[in-house]
C-alpha cells in the first residue's frame, strides 16, 4: 500500500521522495514506475528529509506498533519545527494520541491518517480519514484530498478530528468490515447448506444482488471469489481454502474499545469471535466428534429473497452500531466527529463502500439528534420491512444447525432495542442479592438495597 500511495501522489503531479529501510524496494519502485511522475530516490532518512521542502510532509506506512515508534524515533532528530509526520498505517488510536502529544512538545506536527482501500485503492484513490490539528490539515489535507477517491467531485477525505480521531474511525471502519464479511459468509453458508446451491449459482446470485440495493464492494468481490475455479484441482476455489480466517487486530481493538465505552457492537463482536472460532481447529475437531448428532432440517425453510432482505437489514445494523461507537468515542475524547462525514467519505475507495452509504449520510444529516441510525425514519422503515425475513433466516439457521452468529446477534440486538422491558431487572436483583450492588426503582428516584439475609426490607443505598 505504501508503494502504491507514493505512486498515487506522483501520478497527481506531486514531487515524491521515497525511502524504504530495504533500499532495493525503493530502487525497484523508481525503476519500474519512475515514468509515472517526479520521484526522488532517498537511500537514507537523511536523504529523505533533505529532499523535501519545508514544512516537510512525511507519510509513514509501516507495521503498526514498535515499528512505527522506531521510524519516528529515527526521524525526529532530523526534523524542524512545523514539519509534519503522517502515520498512514493501522495504528491503535491510543498510540496515535501518545505520539501526537510527544511530538507536539518538540514542535513537530503529527497526523494519524486512516487509509482504506487495499493496494488497489491506495493507487487509484482510497478513502482517507485524517486525525490532526486544523493547521496541520491545512498543510496536509490538499495532498490527501487530491489522492483520495472522489464521488460527484467530492473527495473521500475530510478532517475527522484532532489527534487519534482518524485512527479511531479507521478502527471502527475495520470493525464494520469484519461484520459485513461475516454476514456475507453466513449468507453463503445458508445458501450452500439449507438451499443446496453450488458456488457458481451463489456467485450469480451475489452478482445479481450487486445490481440493486445491496450494491457494495464486498458483495461485488464475493461473486468473483465464488465463481473462481482452482486451477490445480478444478474444484471451486472456496472448497480448497482452509476454513480458518485470520485477523490483524483491528476487529479485536474495536470490540475492546467498545467495551470500554459501554457501546454494544454485537455484530462486530460476533464476527471477531467467529474468526477466532474458525482458527481453533483442534477444539472444533474434538467437539465435532463428541457431538456427532444428526440435524433435523425440518423447519429450515428460507428463500434467496429472505437472505437478500436479511443481509440488507443486518448491514444497516452493522453500520448503525459502528456509528454509535464513533459518537460515543468522539464524546469521550472531545473530538467532535460528524458521523455524516464518515458516511460520505466511505462511499468510495474503502472496503465497506456501498450504495446505502449515500442514504445513511442523508439520514444522519437530516436527523443529527437521532440516538441511532435505526431511529431515523428512513432506516427504521427499511429495517422494519425486512425484520420478518431476518427472523426467518435466523430460524432456518437454528433449525438446520448452520452457525449464523452475526445474523443471530443482529436480530437479538434489534429485538432488545425494541423491547419495552428487558430482563435486566432480574439481573439487578441478583447482583443486589449476592453483592449488595443496589438497584433503581421504576416508581421513585434513588438507589436501593434489599436486606436479603435479614428481614428483606428495603433501605436507601
Amino acid at each position: 500500500m505504501g508503494r502504491n500511495l507514493a505512486r498515487n501522489f506522483a501520478r497527481n503531479g506531486f514531487r515524491v521522495a521515497v525511502h524504504n529501510r530495504t533500499t532495493s524496494k525503493a530502487e525497484a519502485l523508481v525503476e519500474e514506475f519512475g515514468d509515472e511522475g517526479d520521484f526522488t530516490l532517498a537511500r537514507s532518512l537523511e536523504d529523505l528529509v533533505g529532499a523535501l521542502e519545508r514544512p516537510r510532509r512525511i507519510v509513514v506506512m509501516v507495521k503498526a506498533g514498535d515499528g512505527t515508534d522506531a521510524v519516528i524515533d529515527e526521524l525526529t532528530p532530523l526534523l524542524d519545527e512545523g514539519d509534519i509526520v503522517a502515520d498512514a498505517g493501522n495504528a491503535h488510536f491510543a498510540d496515535t494520541r501518545r505520539r501526537h502529544a510527544a511530538l507536539a512538545e518538540k514542535g513537530i506536527r503529527y497526523a494519524g491518517v486512516g487509509v482504506s482501500g487495499g493496494e488497489v485503492g491506495a493507487l487509484e484513490g482510497p478513502s482517507i480519514m485524517p486525525g490532526c490539528d486544523a493547521d496541520t490539515y491545512a498543510e496536509l489535507g490538499p495532498f490527501l484530498e487530491v489522492a483520495s477517491a472522489h464521488v460527484d467531485d467530492e473527495p473521500c477525505c475530510t478532517l475527522i478530528g484532532p489527534d487519534g480521531a482518524g485512527h479511531f474511525v479507521k478502527m471502527v471502519h475495520n470493525g464494520i468490515e469484519y461484520s459485513d464479511m461475516q454476514l456475507i459468509a453466513e449468507t453463503y453458508d445458508l445458501m450452500r447448506g439449507p438451499l443446496g446451491m453450488e458456488p457458481t449459482a451463489i456467485a450469480d446470485t451475489f452478482r445479481e444482488w450487486n445490481g440493486g440495493e445491496l450494491e457494495s464492494y464486498l458483495v461485488e468481490i464475493t461473486a468473483e471469489v465464488l465463481a473462481h475455479t482452482d486451477g490445480e484441482t478444478g474444484r471451486p476455489f472456496v472448497d480448497v481454502v482452509r476454513d480458518a480466517a485470520e485477523q490483524k487486530g483491528t476487529g479485536r481493538w474495536t470490540v475492546q474499545t467498545a467495551l470500554d465505552l459501554g457501546v454494544p457492537v454485537t455484530g462486530i463482536a460476533e464476527a471477531t469471535m467467529a474468526r477466532s472460532t474458525s482458527g481453533d481447529t483442534e477444539r472444533r475437531a474434538a467437539v465435532r466428534e463428541a457431538l456427532a448428532v444428526a440435524e433435523d432440517p425440518a423447519g429450515a425453510e428460507v428463500s434467496v429473497e429472505d437472505l437478500a432482505a436479511a443481509l440488507y437489514a443486518a448491514k444497516v445494523v452493522s453500520y448503525a452500531q459502528g456509528l454509535d461507537m464513533v459518537r460515543n468515542g468522539s464524546t469521550e475524547n472531545d473530538w467532535d466527529v460528524d458521523p455524516a462525514d464518515l458516511a460520505r467519505i466511505w462511499r468510495d475507495g474503502c472496503i465497506i463502500r456501498a450504495r446505502l452509504l449515500g442514504d445513511i449520510a442523508d439520514a444522519v444529516e437530516e436527523h443529527p439528534d437521532a440516538p441511532s441510525l435505526l431511529a431515523t425514519p428512513t432506516f427504521a422503515a427499511l429495517v422494519a420491512d425486512r425484520l420478518p425475513a431476518l427472523r426467518r433466516v435466523v430460524a432456518a439457521a437454528v433449525a438446520s444447525g448452520t452457525p449464523a452468529p452475526v445474523f443471530s446477534a443482529v436480530l437479538a440486538y434489534v429485538d432488545a432495542l425494541r423491547a419495552e422491558r428487558l430482563p435486566a431487572a432480574l439481573v439487578q436483583g441478583l447482583r443486589d442479592y449476592f453483592g449488595a450492588h443496589t438497584y433503581g426503582r421504576v416508581d421513585k428516584d434513588g438507589s436501593f438495597h434489599t436486606l436479603w439475609s435479614q428481614d428483606r426490607s428495603e433501605v436507601d443505598a
